[in-house]
């Protein structure tokens, strides 16, 4: 419908019959989506005064368009309305919500002695302009006269005029792109057969091209501040990486890895912050190529078309935005790839003193080992000395006792037995040691 909002169902024709199938809940709404903006019909002599406001939030658009509709008596559109039109008294307003902006297209059909001279929006009240949500991004004034013309240099102020032959050589378009004195461009339309339906189209194609040409060069100044930040930074990754292919040079890796996370960090933080407006560019770029295509242009001798015109101004504004876009995916990877780098060098340099800690822990143990040995071989002397003391003053007492018992033979029989007995007791006592820390 016109202000948007969902049709009721329509009754099923006799001898119809609907699918059986479980239907997606989006079906309608993708089904209608080819009819949600439709053109006007519009007759020559009409004048458009087009606007494009940027950022208006839905709830405060919708209330400030409530008032103009309410003070004409018109109906206001729905809550989820994206898209409306209305006759309000000498003129009609079309209103248009997208993503970024929206459009508000006002429409009278009077003659006017000139084109420019009083405009459609001249009927709107000045307060209720002035109060609109937004930033003003695009404003046009669109003519389309059956009136032949033998100079149109003074309607455009004496600026050099980009004009073609349009849709099949119905009408001729005239432009200078350039803001006059109230604030907004001007376009000419001169009718030479058009269609109703030919002429809705060609005024929504031509506010379309201006409105999404502006789009698209809203993310030039961003491509270029981005352009020097990034040649900043590729300069500083440069050095870095000059410092890592030159083994003369002295550098701590801590530090170089410290200013890579940064330079990492900068670029994440370049990309979170253009990437939307510049992918945005490419698309409304897309758009304007599309509409240009559209009006099926044939040279006017002695004059510029407009395809040839953005070729020459828009398209290198594109290119750096496509540059700069470019340029940053590729310093994403080169930081990310001289960080790997970086990170083998410090895996390589870790390993070398791990493996030198290793081998200092390798000559450790052999020299606990080797001390080990050396006290086991003294624990063994002691425990025999002590063996063979004790063993002694048992000889004795019992020589002492009657026995025929000589203390000096009885040592050196219990010598090697004393020993052979201490030396596997500290064995075993090492074995058991061993294997109660093996098991743990």
């Amino acid at each position: 419908m016109a202000d948007g909002t969902p049709e009721s169902k329509p009754e099923r024709p006799a001898g119809s019959r609907l699918i059986g199938l479980t239907q997606h809940p989006q079906r309608l709404a993708l089904a209608g989506e080819v009819h949600a903006r439709p053109f006007e019909m519009l007759e020559a002599p009409v004048r458009a005064s087009h606007l494009a406001l940027l950022g208006p939030s839905a709830a405060n658009e919708l209330r400030h368009l409530g008032q103009l509709l309410e003070a004409h008596g018109a109906e206001p559109p729905g809550d989820s309305a994206i898209y409306f039109s209305r006759d309000l008294g000498g003129i009609r307003l079309r209103w248009e919500r997208h993503s970024e902006f929206s459009t508000y297209t006002f429409l009278r059909f009077d003659a006017a002695s000139t084109p420019f001279s009083e405009t459609a929006i001249d009927l709107v009240p000045a307060d209720w302009l002035e109060r609109m949500p937004g930033q003003l991004l695009t404003a046009i004034h669109v003519a389309v006269l059956r009136d032949q013309m033998d100079d149109m240099t003074p309607i455009f102020g004496g600026n050099p005029l980009i004009g073609s032959r349009v849709q099949g050589g119905s009408a001729e378009l005239w432009t200078d792109f350039r803001l006059h004195a109230d604030g907004f461009g001007r376009m000419l339309v001169r009718d030479n057969g058009l269609t109703p339906g030919q002429t809705g189209r060609l005024v929504q194609r031509l506010t379309e091209i201006e409105t999404y040409r502006m789009m698209a060069l809203l993310s030039f100044p961003l491509a270029r501040q981005t352009s020097a930040e990034i040649a900043r930074v590729d300069r500083d990754l440069a050095g870095i990486v000059t410092q890592l292919a030159d083994p003369a040079i002295q550098q701590n890796d801590r530090e170089l890895l410290e200013r890579l996370t940064r330079m990492a960090a900068e670029a994440e933080q370049l990309d979170a912050a253009s990437g939307f407006r510049l992918s945005a560019a490419r698309a409304y770029n897309a758009i304007v190529q599309s509409r240009i295509a559209e009006l099926r242009e044939e040279r006017i001798a002695g004059s510029q078309i407009v395809e040839e015109f953005m070729e020459r101004r828009l398209d290198p504004a594109m290119k750096t935005c496509e540059s700069a876009a470019e340029r940053l995916q590729l310093l994403a990877r080169r930081v990310s790839r001289v960080g790997g780098l970086l990170r083998t060098r410090v895996d390589i340099a870790l390993e070398e003193k791990n493996r030198d800690l290793l081998k200092s822990m390798n000559r450790r143990a052999k020299l606990q080992l080797r001390l080990q040995q050396t006290v086991e071989g003294l624990s063994v002397v002691a425990i025999s000395y002590y063996l063979l003391g004790l063993l002694g003053y048992v000889s004795k007492g019992l020589k002492a006792a009657g026995l025929p018992m000589d203390s000096d033979i009885a040592g050196l029989v219990g010598l090697p037995v004393m020993a052979g007995m201490a030396w596997l007791g500290i064995h075993r006592l090492r074995r058991a040691i061993g294997d109660g820390s093996e098991k743990e």
